[in-house]
C-alpha cells in the first residue's frame, strides 16, 4: 500500500488528482473482483454438475439459465454434495 504524502501540503488541483487516481484505481479493483467472481461461480457450477453425474468430466455447456442462477448465486451446498 502506498503511503500517503502529508495532505495539508498538497494544493486543491492535487488533491483533486489523487482522488481521481484512487477512484480510476478503485474501479479496477472491482472490475476485477467482479470478474474473478463470475470465473469462481462458473468453476463451482461446474464442479456441483460433476458431483452429480451429470457430466462426464469434460466442460459442460452452461445455459442462459443455469448462467443466470450461477450468477445470482444460487448453488447447492457443495459440503453437502460431496457428502451425498
Amino acid at each position: 500500500m502506498d503511503v500517503q504524502p502529508d495532505l495539508s501540503t498538497l494544493s486543491d488541483a492535487e488533491l483533486k488528482d489523487l482522488i481521481r487516481q484512487l477512484s480510476d484505481e478503485e474501479l479496477e479493483v472491482s472490475r476485477t473482483r467482479r470478474l474473478l467472481h463470475g470465473r469462481i461461480e462458473l468453476l463451482k457450477s461446474e464442479l456441483v454438475a460433476r458431483l452429480k453425474g451429470r457430466d462426464e468430466g469434460a466442460l459442460s455447456v452452461v445455459d442462459v439459465d443455469a448462467l443466470s442462477k450461477i450468477l445470482a448465486g444460487r448453488l447447492p451446498d457443495l459440503d453437502q454434495l460431496e457428502r451425498d
